[in-house]
């Protein structure tokens, strides 16, 4: 008997939304890194166990709006939640809830909505113990359907949040493939590796100005090699010196990173070339916004 779900994962920037997807995806589909505001559209990954078919869509952080990229964000999250089977709400542990998460935890439950809350980042402890209060206040206080502590860093507690969300799935159709990991195409999930290496690499003022498309992007009919040309987008001119480097040696040193990720996510030799280009505060711009992807639309 075929079944499925649909479940929303939601939660702060670097709550560990994006790593768990990975965890539980087995590969990496969604950019991870210790910057806020990492994910800025859903992705969703698709899991198949036996009859049933898990779906999991990664949404953006909840965070305070700065721009209208941000409001796309948010409109997002609040969307994705009004229409799924379960939500999996992923916290930190190592840190109290904020206001604006417990607002939405709130509006979840109000809705009838079964949650997975699952308690992130418990290899940061120093002893698991101090999450015997943690998990009994938060079961005296919201009605949900499970509890898991969890390190998706570690891989450690996973299978439990897989199998509590297959407890969820109700009978129905496969809306993907069987071997399908993902509903992203092939581009955006190049963009989103390039995207993720700029993050780690840039200071503090530049990364969240970026956006990457990918051009063109196609295997060579005579010998194995994938030719990807990458824009990346900035919203100065100053940032678009930081982005080059001196020399060039950031950019060179960005794309080489990108390179061998996508090297070993397409099991294919990868030529990458990337330009930088100037769009002026492209993340209050519509129409850019949406040009490259964004606006959740």
């Amino acid at each position: 008997m075929a079944k499925n779900i649909f479940a929303a994962m939601i939660g702060r920037t670097n709550a560990g939304k994006s790593s768990l997807l990975n965890a539980i995806i087995g590969e990496k589909i969604a950019s991870v890194s210790s910057k806020s505001q990492t994910t800025r559209t859903k992705i969703t990954g698709i899991k198949n166990i036996d009859d049933t078919q898990l779906v999991f869509i990664d949404t953006p952080g909840l965070h305070k709006p700065k721009n209208k990229l941000s409001d796309h964000m948010l409109d997002t999250v609040n969307d994705t939640a009004a229409n799924i089977d379960a939500v999996i709400f992923v916290s930190d542990c190592t840190k109290k809830l904020e206001p604006d998460e417990e607002k939405m935890l709130k509006r979840i439950i109000a809705s009838k909505t079964p949650v997975i809350f699952v308690l992130n980042k418990i290899d940061l402890l120093e002893k698991h113990s101090v999450l015997i209060p943690i998990m009994a206040q938060l079961g005296g206080k919201f009605d949900l359907h499970a509890i898991v502590p969890i390190s998706a860093l570690e891989n450690n507690g996973v299978d439990i949040v897989i199998k509590e969300t297959a407890a969820l799935a109700q009978e129905g159709p496969h809306f993907f493939p069987d071997d399908m990991m993902t509903d992203q195409p092939e581009k955006v999930i190049a963009a989103e590796m390039i995207r993720e290496k700029l993050l780690e690499l840039l200071n503090e003022e530049v990364p969240h100005g970026i956006a990457v498309t990918v051009e063109t992007m196609r295997e060579r009919d005579d010998k194995d090699i994938l030719d990807i040309d990458a824009v990346i987008y900035c919203e100065k001119e100053s940032h678009k010196g930081i982005v080059i480097g001196k020399n060039g040696t950031m950019l060179k040193k960005a794309l080489t990173m990108s390179r061998k990720e996508l090297e070993s996510f397409f099991c294919i030799k990868v030529n990458l070339k990337g330009w930088v280009k100037v769009k002026e505060d492209w993340r209050n711009r519509e129409g850019l916004i949406r040009s490259f992807g964004l606006s959740g639309e």
